[in-house]
Order: structure tokens, then C-alpha cells, then sequence
């Protein structure tokens, strides 16, 4: 190990020193945030908010202070179909519903993993990984899938939000320290080789969390009245309608023919083969995470072709890069911080993968894209973090940032090319838990 000397900081500092542009930038930072002195503000006027597909959507929606990005930009996917098969003028679909069977099924996950590993110490790299991971409001494509074809949807109107739903710090401390008792009591009674009280200290557990679920979302409805405008102003209603079929029927739409296509460009993800993430999911017996690599290009292809037709694309990204909140531009060359602060800060996406710089860690629904020679210039972007950001909560997305920081998106499987669809056939290869296309669900 190499220590800094007395002589290399002196050097370092009379280099800093001597250059002028060091000087104007320190002076400039103490009264400006470095995002706006290093701001390109051409990129802006690269960007405007004009796209030759660009699909009339509801106003957005708002997560609030939670992590359920994925829930929200689901259902607003799945609430723009229902919109259009029914004529219907503006409604939300519930996310608390959702959320609230994600919980519950997730502790049980939870619980089926620390008994996979349970002839394993707690201190297991494994374990470990569970233990830090426990539950959190993230998921994924697969996850939420998996949620719907057990529990059904219903409108909002039927289930709305309450506090904790939309500020789910508090509760998930309880529910994680509630799980690691159950870890810590689990592997108690394992080196004590009374496996058989494994189960029950699964169920007290079980009974004791959707109490708390229960308590901080509210009882989930099991049938309901669903009303709503139609186009021309007449009022529907149907009564007594449970979410599996208010799924079935007004929904009607076979989700696992939506397929998590991603575009991770790394040595160990050959293109054109499917992969999952061990103990990712929340489902016990329900839709293995599978994720399909193709290069961008292809991927950009089948979301521009899922748009021709009229649908949203539910999709994930890194959402903290090169991005500005009030303006609602993401676009890697807005900020130019190499040339501000004279640093070599250029990584390929497979080298931002693999250093763990960036992964997933947000989902949105893409509802536009600009298209000159047949090729993509800029996207659309539909939000939930509110209509008080950005252009109502819509979003504008470089094609560059696009390349670098999408990572996956839901598509119907009519619009892969036949190569891809013959990578579906092969048995997924399994990942590491801590692989970084399982963040979103962090």
C-alpha cells in the first residue's frame, strides 16, 4: 500500500494552484451548486418537447415517498388499455392494493429464502444479502405479473391511499425487524434440530405482518362497485365486482405475453439468451423473473413498434443520472462535468454496469418518441412523482441518455424479432442475488 507523501500533496496542490479555471470554478462554488456551473444549456434546445409518436395519456400520477415506481408505472400502462377498450374519461387503478398483497407475499418470500439457507450461518454471503435486502417497496415486471394474475386489480376509487402507503419508511423498519426475528428464531431451532417449529414461527410471522400491512394500508376489498364517464359523459356502473374479475374482464389482457426485455451489454450477458436473479421475485409459485438481453437497437425497435400500435411501454432505468427535475430533461451531455473539474469521468455502459455505478433503480412508462429517418432522437417519458415537476410530470429523455441508462422494458412478445423469440425457449441462466439487473426491485 502507497500512502500520500508530504511531497505528493504539495504537488498536487501547487498543480491546483496554478491553474486559473480551478480558481473561477472554486470562487463559482461558493454560491452555486456545481449542477449550474457546469450546465450545458444547449442540451435544452436540443430537446423540445415535440414527438412525431405521441400517445394521449391520463395526468400523471404520485408515489409519494415511496419506492412502489414499478407498481405506479404498471398501472398506469394497464389503466391506459382499460381507458381505451371502455371509452372511459380519466380513472386510476389502485396501486395500494397492489402494494399491499406485495408486502404480504414478499414477507413470505422472504421467509422461504432463509429456509433455503438455513443450514447456512446468518453470516453467509448469501444470508448476508437477504438480511441487508429483506423487503423493500422496489420489484419488477415479472413481480408485478405475478401479483395481478393472483389477486386481480381494482379501480382506485375502490382502494385509495392512505399515509403509510405513500411513506413507507416506518413500516418497512418494523416489518425487516420482524423478519429477522423470524431469520434469528429460524436458525435457532435449526441447530437445535427442532426443524419441525420452522413452519409455525413462519405462520406467527405471517399473521403478525399482514397485521401490520393491514393496519397501515387498510383491508383490501374483496368485491366492490366500479363506476366511471364514459367519452360522452355517461355514467357507468357495475356492482359487486371482485379484482380477479375486474382483472378478467376489464383488463382482458394475457400479461405474461409481456416479456422484460433488457440490453445489458456485459462480458457475462451474451446477447440473445434469458437470465434470472436468484431469490429475486415475491410470488412463492408464481412468474419466475426472465430477462431477455438484446442489443439496443432491437430493443429501441420493439418499443417504437409497441408505440406505432398505440400502447405505453412500462420500462426501467437509472433515473439519477443527467437528469434535471424542474425542467424534466434527462440527456447525458447537459452537464459537463469532465470539462468543469478536469477529470476523466467516461465509462461505457458495461463498465458503469460492472463498477456497480449504475443499475436500475426507477420505472417509468415511455409514451412518445421522436423519429427522424426512421431512427429515434428523443422519448417521452410519463412519470409519478407528481404533476408539480417537469412539464406536468412528463419527461423528456435524450436518445444518447436512453442508450446509456435504459436497461429493460415490458414488451408484448409479437413484437420481437424471431431471433429473440427463440432465445424465450432456453432455460434462464441464474445470476448472482446481487447482480445489478435485480436492483429495481431493491
Amino acid at each position: 500500500m502507497k500512502p500520500i507523501t508530504a511531497e505528493s500533496l504539495l504537488a498536487m496542490r501547487e498543480s491546483y494552484s496554478a491553474d486559473p479555471k480551478a480558481r473561477v470554478v472554486r470562487n463559482a462554488l461558493v454560491k452555486n451548486d456545481l449542477t449550474t456551473i457546469s450546465r450545458s444549456f444547449e442540451a435544452e434546445n436540443r430537446n423540445p418537447d415535440i414527438f412525431t409518436i405521441d400517445l394521449k395519456t391520463m395526468p400523471v400520477t404520485a408515489q409519494m415517498q415511496s419506492g412502489r415506481c414499478w407498481i405506479f408505472s404498471a398501472m398506469n400502462v394497464l389503466r391506459e388499455l382499460i381507458a381505451r377498450k371502455y371509452g372511459i374519461r380519466e380513472f386510476e387503478l389502485s396501486q395500494n392494493y397492489v402494494a399491499f398483497y406485495d408486502k404480504l407475499e414478499k414477507a413470505n418470500w422472504f421467509m422461504e429464502c432463509i429456509t433455503e439457507e438455513i443450514d447456512e450461518p446468518l453470516s453467509s454471503e448469501k444470508n448476508r444479502f437477504l438480511l441487508e435486502s429483506a423487503v423493500s417497496d422496489g420489484g419488477q415486471w415479472n413481480m408485478l405479473v405475478s401479483l395481478v394474475k393472483k389477486y386481480g386489480i381494482c379501480p382506485k376509487s375502490a382502494y385509495g391511499e392512505t399515509y403509510q402507503a405513500g411513506h413507507t419508511r416506518a413500516m418497512n423498519g418494523l416489518l425487516n425487524t420482524r423478519l429477522r426475528r423470524f431469520a434469528v428464531d429460524a436458525h435457532k431451532a435449526h441447530e437445535e434440530k427442532r426443524d419441525e417449529a420452522i413452519e409455525r414461527l413462519r405462520e406467527e410471522a405471517l399473521s403478525e405482518i399482514y397485521g401490520l400491512i393491514a393496519s397501515c394500508y387498510g383491508l383490501p376489498p374483496q368485491e366492490f362497485t366500479f363506476e366511471y364517464y364514459d367519452n360522452d359523459r355517461k355514467a357507468h356502473a357495475e356492482y359487486n365486482v371482485t379484482p380477479l374479475e375486474f382483472y378478467e374482464k376489464y383488463l382482458a389482457v394475457d400479461l405474461e405475453q409481456y416479456v422484460s426485455v433488457i440490453n445489458g451489454p456485459t462480458a457475462d450477458k451474451p446477447f440473445y439468451r434469458t437470465y434470472t436473479v436468484e431469490y429475486l421475485g415475491n410470488v412463492v409459485a408464481g412468474q419466475q423473473v426472465c430477462l431477455l438481453n438484446v442489443p439496443m437497437d432491437e430493443l429501441k425497435k420493439a418499443i417504437m413498434d409497441q408505440m406505432k400500435d398505440g400502447d405505453p411501454v412500462w420500462f426501467g432505468c437509472d433515473c439519477g443520472k443527467d437528469g434535471d427535475r424542474e425542467t424534466g430533461l434527462w440527456d447525458d451531455a447537459q452537464y459537463d462535468y469532465a470539462n468543469t473539474f478536469d477529470m476523466n469521468l467516461n465509462m461505457t455502459k458495461a463498465e458503469m454496469l460492472d463498477s456497480r455505478h449504475s443499475a436500475m433503480n426507477h420505472a417509468m412508462v415511455l409514451t412518445g418518441v421522436n423519429i427522424v429517418d426512421e431512427k429515434p432522437t428523443r422519448w417521452k417519458i410519463e412519470n409519478s412523482w407528481g404533476d408539480k415537476v417537469a412539464k406536468k410530470g412528463y419527461y423528456t429523455a435524450s436518445d444518447t441518455w436512453f442508450d446509456r441508462y435504459v436497461y429493460v422494458a415490458a414488451i408484448h412478445k409479437k413484437y420481437l424479432s424471431e431471433y429473440a423469440s427463440a432465445a424465450l425457449e432456453q432455460e434462464p441462466i441464474l445470476l448472482k442475488p446481487w447482480d445489478p439487473f435485480g436492483t429495481l426491485a431493491d
